[in-house]
């Protein structure tokens, strides 16, 4: 089956005469909703008329307030039953996610981060923490460094030192 290409000036104007038909089905859409809500308005919502005693207007003042405090009551009704389910479309869409399985782990990144950083983190900036880890290592005396090199070289006493005797010498002398 050969199609025909369409040309592209039939293509435009196939075009074009679809979003003039779309530009007026919203400007129906558009002035309907205007005309319902002047309905509900008109049917809702009594005249007034000015011509009222004191008495008469502070009751209607107080007959609004009602009905103010009623739709407020709504409002707040329906704002918390929306954000319940939200809610429970997010708690659906991870059940979901998680029934499939094919989600991807993100790669972690290695952090290079100081102790004394990593701490703050960890403990939030209300506690200063200094981590002085050479504070905390054992001291090494010059002396035994002294001691190594009049050792000397430890091939010259490997005759010495080779089995038991040996052993026993360098202990001894050790001691």
């Amino acid at each position: 089956m050969a199609q025909k290409k369409m040309s592209l000036s039939r293509k435009n104007h196939l075009k074009s005469l679809l979003l003039q038909i779309g530009q007026a089905m919203l400007e129906e859409e558009a002035r309907e909703a205007e005309e319902q809500k002047m309905k509900y308005m008109e049917d809702q919502c009594p005249t007034f008329s000015t011509r009222f005693c004191m008495q008469e207007l502070q009751e209607l003042c107080r007959q609004l307030h009602k009905q103010i405090d009623f739709v407020d009551e709504e409002r707040y009704d329906m704002e918390m039953n929306v954000k319940k389910s939200n809610k429970e479309i997010d708690d659906l869409k991870v059940m979901v996610q998680d029934l499939k399985g094919k989600f991807k782990k993100p790669v972690l990144r290695k952090v290079r981060m100081s102790a004394d950083a990593m701490l703050a983190a960890l403990l939030g900036s209300k506690h200063k923490v200094s981590l002085d880890l050479r504070a905390n290592l054992k001291q090494v005396k010059k002396e035994a460094k002294d001691e190594e090199k009049q050792t000397g070289d430890w091939r010259k006493n490997v005759e010495d030192k080779s089995g038991m005797d040996g052993r026993k010498k360098m202990f001894e002398t050790e001691a």
